[in-house]
């Protein structure tokens, strides 16, 4: 779901194997952030995933035949209760989906051109939190 939803995101094929991710999401990612996920409970399948560490979204991916269902929205609004005092995110600036998903929910732009492993431009987003 993760890598799928990934390469709907931003046109590129996973930069790493299967074994790989696999060891970044349980190795790295589990053990440093909070992880969610959304389960679709007729099939038992993953179709969401929210990786949280203080106030810095990590990760927000919804399956891509579950996007536009209110999955990511449920995300987001548990990360918001998460961290009230405000959120940071990375998003990639070809993604429009997620830029206009973000600012939906409030999110405003704070920055562009951070470095990142699939060296595509990057955008910095943040929600300053209840207002």
């Amino acid at each position: 779901m993760w890598r799928a939803s990934k390469k709907k995101a931003i046109g590129q094929a996973a930069r790493h194997n299967f074994s790989d991710d696999l060891k970044f999401l349980t190795n790295k990612l589990a053990r440093t952030d909070r992880v969610f996920l959304a389960v679709e409970t007729t099939h038992n399948s993953v179709v969401g995933l929210l990786a949280i560490d203080g106030a810095e979204l990590d990760q927000l991916y919804v399956h891509t035949g579950y996007q536009g269902r209110g999955i990511g929205s449920s995300l987001i609004a548990l990360a918001k209760r998460l961290s009230p005092a405000g959120l940071r995110l990375f998003t990639f600036e070809r993604n429009r989906a997620a830029r206009a998903f973000y600012e939906k929910h409030g999110f405003v732009e704070t920055g562009r051109g951070f470095p990142n492993e699939e060296m595509l431009p990057d955008i910095r987003y943040e929600w300053p939190g209840p207002r």
